[in-house]
């Protein structure tokens, strides 16, 4: 687990390290440049590009950027299975030259059979969820394969990539045998098995169907590594949410069992009100007596606040929805969807070498960054930040924005998917559905991104130097 980079370069421990991803970047001149002042893209800056697959001109970005769609919700994949819907969290877990594997969730909470197989078995035959692998040359920019890794899990939301090369789908949901989606249809699921776990998928062949107990059941969203220590972040989607870590007993073995701990933000019991940019706290930590819900009386497993309640009664501080997580540059970036003074976002760093928390950047206001979720950090250093918005009565195309180390954001895409059948019949105007998934190649040529409604894969590549990420 020791960093074998240079300080001065950027790895993001997103990328496996057994691939031997080394990326030299700018990673202190990127902050320093965008501090100076330099101008921010503007939306009328942005142009409607045509996608390479389609032909159809579903995003906006800056001049001189192209792109290719791959893997719509229902096109049939290598393995004859049809390619299943809501798109998010991925990551590139491997590197054979210039031909890399991503794996991509599928966040399906609806009790339906699960996806097939071509061989193992699925964790639970009514959870209609699980992950996909993908296939792309890097070099000719052509999407090569498909096929289902991952089977009967449910809302499989975010996740990470480890650096031995598997990747972590974490299911957003604690709903399990019997129990009802009381934010949905108060319909009991079908479930046979309990649901809210991580479970690790390998690069190449299928998850195994077990789940990793130790690192706690509760609504889980992304998972970071810390190359150095082999320790595990942990975000949870909830208005009431904390900041957990997973010490592992054995580096790389998670499986193995350790550790959970939520984090305490020494002074601030509740972190979900706003702060100024820049602003630094102590962090201390403390143990989750039961992250599996299932040995503490009066605790119901079908709580889904039932780690977080164990934390904050142990002295853990709460944030509002957290979301994207990823490791890099020794420090972990995560954001709080609707957190701040406006309820737009923030964006946090947590340093384990100092235990401190600071915040990078705190939305004024929805227009400028409305609501944050996936994340990630390029080979470059800068900030690439997912939209997953709500505006209410005003209806405005989800963004992409680049947020510089300094804390300058800029716009560097809109969603301008409108259809008409022209794909697998889809018809809709979809400019207010989320981005999600958002990871780069390890040489940053390429930025691969889902747009969850319709469900696509896009790989965006162009002029990076002229953008904050």
């Amino acid at each position: 687990m020791n960093r074998t980079t240079n300080r001065r370069q950027f790895l993001s421990d997103n990328f496996a390290s057994a691939s031997g991803f080394a990326v030299a970047a700018a990673f202190s001149s990127l902050g320093h440049r965008y501090a100076l002042g330099e101008a921010a893209t503007r939306s009328s800056d942005l142009v409607a590009v045509k996608d390479e697959t389609t032909g159809l001109p579903l995003l906006r970005l800056p001049a001189g950027f192209r792109y290719r769609t791959f893997g719509w919700t229902g096109d049939v994949m290598t393995d004859g299975v049809a390619t299943p819907s809501s798109h998010d969290g991925m990551g590139v877990v491997k590197a054979d030259g210039e031909q890399l594997t991503l794996i991509r969730n599928h966040e399906i909470g609806d009790d339906n059979p699960a996806l097939k197989l071509s061989s193992g078995s699925p964790y639970d035959p009514y959870a209609g969820g699980g992950c996909t692998t993908l296939k792309f040359d890097s070099a000719a920019g052509t999407w090569l394969s498909s096929r289902v890794s991952m089977s009967g899990t449910s809302r499989n939301c975010a996740g990470g990539v480890t650096p031995w090369g598997t990747w972590l789908t974490a299911e957003e949901t604690v709903l399990g045998v019997g129990d009802k989606d009381k934010y949905k249809d108060s319909v009991a699921r079908k479930f046979q098995k309990s649901h809210g776990w991580i479970f690790e998928v390998p690069a190449d062949g299928v998850g195994a169907p077990e789940p990793i107990e130790a690192m706690g059941r509760f609504v889980h969203e992304a998972v970071a590594i810390d190359r150095e220590t082999g320790i595990v972040y942990e975000t949870e989607d909830r208005g009431t949410s904390g900041f957990y870590r997973f010490i592992p007993n054995t580096p790389g073995k998670l499986a193995a069992g350790g550790r959970l701990e939520i984090a305490e933000v020494i002074g601030q019991p509740d972190l979900r009100g706003g702060f100024t940019n820049g602003t630094e706290f102590d962090v201390r930590w403390h143990a989750i007596k039961d992250p599996t819900l299932a040995h503490t009386p009066g605790i119901d497993p079908a709580d889904e606040l039932g780690v977080f309640k164990q934390g904050q009664k142990a002295g853990g501080s709460t944030f509002s929805r957290l979301e994207g997580c990823w490791a890099g540059n020794g420090v972990i970036t995560f954001d709080a969807t609707d957190g701040g003074a406006a309820k737009a976002g923030q964006i946090w760093q947590y340093n384990p070498q100092t235990e401190k928390l600071k915040l990078i950047f705190e939305s004024p206001d929805k227009p400028t960054l409305n609501m944050p979720d996936n994340l990630c950090v390029s080979p470059r250093g800068g900030i690439l930040l997912c939209e997953d918005n709500d505006y209410g009565a005003n209806e405005y195309p989800q963004r992409i924005f680049g947020l510089s180390q300094a804390g300058q954001l800029s716009l560097f895409a809109e969603n301008n998917v409108q259809l008409n059948g022209q794909h697998n019949n889809i018809k809709g105007d979809f400019r207010t559905k989320e981005w999600a998934g958002a990871t780069f190649s390890p040489d940053g040529k390429w930025l691969f991104v889902n747009i969850q409604t319709p469900g696509f894969t896009v790989a965006i590549t162009g002029p990076w130097q002229d953008t904050l990420v």
